[in-house]
């Protein structure tokens, strides 16, 4: 093996710089969103069932009291602006904020690599002897002493062997942990979430390993001050590596330009999603939706879990229909509901539940994953959709699916009944069902009775419970807003939900 360029060859060229501070613009964006994120679900766990009171960790003052009615909503914790990208409650515009900065980090991250590899850069990272070993220990020793390390090529081994665990063991973590919460990608792979001990482990993961790169950027600053702030930022800066004064004073200049310009972006993301959040909704899903579909929502579901898998006392999310009507079926026991298909179909349909049941039922048991971030897993029996589209039979012209609830929303007056949409192609594939039964009993009216979907590649806010109706459509354009659900329409939350 060739030995390391010396360090003036090594230095700090363009492409490490300029992707040093792309890594900051998105760095900064990814945890402020990801905050966002967690304020959904303000718990953690290590077990998938999110029992309450199992979480190993909470970053909220609310309790949910056993003799007091709840759902997973009144467990969302709104954080301030301040803080969160963009706070007060957004968690659909975070969910945008968040997958953009991932598009943007990986980008920046296979740039910095290519850098690295087609160069003799290569060196700054990956160690080419075990003396790194003893000499890192020197270094953390000297460290331990609050003085400085002499200065390696261009690092020590302890900054070296620090700076090779962020690229090429924390980052694969984050990616990794990231894609076991993807219900497509973990529905496809269901043995990929088990790796990290499931997907309520996988997100307690990421988000240590959120903290761990916060932590690195703090001790990174810090040391890049021990060992000399003004000759380490002009070379950062300017790739001078024996900086005049007039040098010092220039890469001083651009890095608060840069720092200003860095919290003017931030203040305009953060103001532009509170003040005009349909507008950021546009422009963001437009980078985020054709990467979902392209990547996540062709994968097909192949769960297959034990039935001593099952939740005990799963989550109930959304309140049971205040409609007149609903509630007179439910005191009949859906006597006389009928599940009517229509729209562009050759053959419409009005089925009544005893008739779905006559059909050829299927039966599964998944786990469910909501947007918020918790889970359960149950068992599910009802009829294929597939099956149902076989005997309307959708005409050429038919796109999408749109589902009808009973779901009056009465907790938000104003804003219309609960509907969804979904894309023909998805409705097709396995594991997609109109449910009856949860867990060996008829559906309970808090998770969706009489009939509720299961799409098991999704998230759950598009297994739309408390289903009336089915319409097969062309277009969702003229349908509510016409972003192809009640929660796009009001949360500002993507159509798409593979991840």
């Amino acid at each position: 093996m060739m030995p390391p360029a010396p360090l003036m060859e090594l230095g700090f060229p363009l492409g490490i710089r300029l992707t040093h501070a792309f890594n900051i613009v998105f760095l900064t964006l990814l945890v402020r969103s990801g905050i966002e994120i967690l304020s959904g679900h303000p718990m953690l766990y290590f077990n998938d069932h999110c029992r309450p009171g199992s979480e190993w960790i909470r970053f909220t003052s609310k309790r949910m009291f056993r003799n007091r009615r709840w759902t997973a909503e009144d467990e969302k914790q709104p954080y301030t602006p301040w803080l969160a990208l963009p706070g007060r409650d957004n968690l659909g515009l975070g969910r945008f904020w968040h997958f953009v900065a991932v598009a943007g980090w990986l980008m920046t991250g296979l740039i910095y690599l290519l850098v690295l590899g087609t160069s003799e850069q290569w060196h700054r990272l990956v160690p080419t002897s075990w003396a790194v070993l003893p000499q890192a220990w020197e270094a953390a020793i000297t460290y331990l002493r609050v003085d400085v390390p002499p200065a390696g090529n261009p690092y020590n081994a302890l900054q070296q062997l620090t700076y090779f665990a962020v690229v090429f063991v924390l980052t694969p973590l984050q990616i990794f942990t990231g894609l076991a919460m993807s219900p497509a990608f973990a529905g496809r792979f269901p043995w990929f979430p088990r790796l990290f001990g499931g997907r309520q482990a996988a997100r307690s993961l990421h988000f240590l390993g959120l903290i761990s790169f916060v932590a690195f950027t703090v001790h990174h600053i810090a040391l890049v001050i021990a060992h000399g702030f003004r000759d380490g930022l002009a070379a950062i800066v300017l790739g001078v590596q024996t900086p005049t004064a007039a040098q010092h004073a220039f890469a001083i200049a651009i890095a608060l330009c840069f720092l200003a310009a860095l919290i003017a972006l931030h203040v305009w993301a953060t103001r532009r999603s509170l003040q005009k959040p349909r507008a950021m909704q546009d422009g963001l899903q437009r980078i985020v939706d054709p990467l979902q579909a392209r990547l996540l929502q062709p994968l097909i579901s192949r769960q297959r879990y034990r039935p001593q898998d099952i939740t005990v006392a799963p989550r109930a999310n959304g309140r049971p229909p205040r409609d007149e009507k609903y509630c007179e079926l439910v005191e009949r026991g859906f006597n006389g509901w009928r599940f009517e298909v229509s729209g562009l179909v050759e053959q419409p349909l009005a089925l009544t539940l005893d008739e779905l049941r006559s059909l050829e039922a299927e039966r599964q048991i998944t786990l469910h994953k909501c947007i918020q971030g918790w889970s359960y897993t149950a068992a599910w029996q009802g009829v294929s959709l597939n099956a149902i589209l076989d005997r309307c039979r959708p005409t050429p012209l038919a796109r999408y699916i749109l589902f009808r609830t009973f779901d009056d929303k009465w907790e938000e007056p104003g804003h219309g009944e609960y509907y969804g949409v979904i894309d023909l192609g998805l409705a097709r594939t396995p594991q997609t069902l109109l449910a009856y039964d949860m867990n060996g009993q008829p559906l309970p009216t808090d998770f969706g009775a009489p009939l509720r979907l299961r799409l098991e590649s999704q998230l759950g806010y598009k297994m739309v419970k408390w289903i009336r109706s089915m319409e097969l459509i062309a277009s969702y354009d003229d349908i509510g807003a016409g972003y192809g659900g009640w929660r796009a329409d009001l949360l500002h939350y993507s159509r798409l939900a593979p991840i």
